[in-house]
């Protein structure tokens, strides 16, 4: 499993909500080739000083081992707000491995797990739910909310509004005010992706 755990030195650190725990679905784990996600954490730790870890998964059962480590075995774990998700899939589901899972499936897996975390979606995949579909997830997870974006990639990549997405919890822990903001402040690039909450 890699994992790459960007510390700040001890005076820079930030306030313990601004954490980010990444999960980028891969082809083959072992692999050294550095994403655009990585990359992107890189620059969120050296400009904005928000901290992250960073894993890799290539099956469901990768997935599953990643988030239950960080849930059970990280005891940071209150400290990580975000749960960043790099993965392809389609409107209500993820491909690991040419597999598809859907959203009500990762429900289950992680059945009041994910209390008060914030699960976003990068838009390597689009993310379109009805609103039941929606509130099974929050309801039996736990989670505070779903956010990512209805429009596909397209050559375009949603890296530096997740940058400035996850940069605007920093100033603001209260996720409805974060989403204004982002709107508010990058309004083009917002309707262009389709950014969406369902919280």
């Amino acid at each position: 499993m890699l994992e790459k755990r960007k510390q700040l030195p001890q005076e820079q650190c930030i306030d313990a909500a601004n954490f980010i725990y990444c999960l980028e679905a891969v082809h083959e784990i072992e692999t050294e080739k550095v994403t655009e996600a990585q990359e992107s954490l890189e620059q969120l730790a050296k400009k904005y000083g928000i901290a992250s870890i960073y894993k890799t998964c290539d099956t469901i059962e990768g997935l599953e081992d990643c988030l239950n480590a960080l849930v059970l075995d990280d005891h940071n774990f209150k400290d990580y707000e975000i749960i960043y998700l790099v993965i392809t899939g389609e409107s209500n589901s993820i491909c690991l491995n040419d597999y598809y899972y859907s959203l009500q499936e990762i429900a289950e897996i992680f059945e009041g797990r994910l209390k008060g975390k914030i699960l976003h979606f990068s838009n390597a995949k689009i993310l379109d739910l009805d609103e039941e579909e929606a509130q099974y997830f929050l309801d039996i997870t736990g989670a505070k909310g779903i956010s990512g974006y209805g429009n596909a990639f397209n050559g375009i990549s949603s890296a530096n509004l997740d940058k400035a997405f996850f940069n605007l919890f920093k100033e603001d822990d209260n996720m409805l005010d974060v989403v204004e903001e982002l709107h508010q402040r990058h309004y083009n690039v917002c309707k262009l992706l389709d950014f969406r909450l369902y919280y």
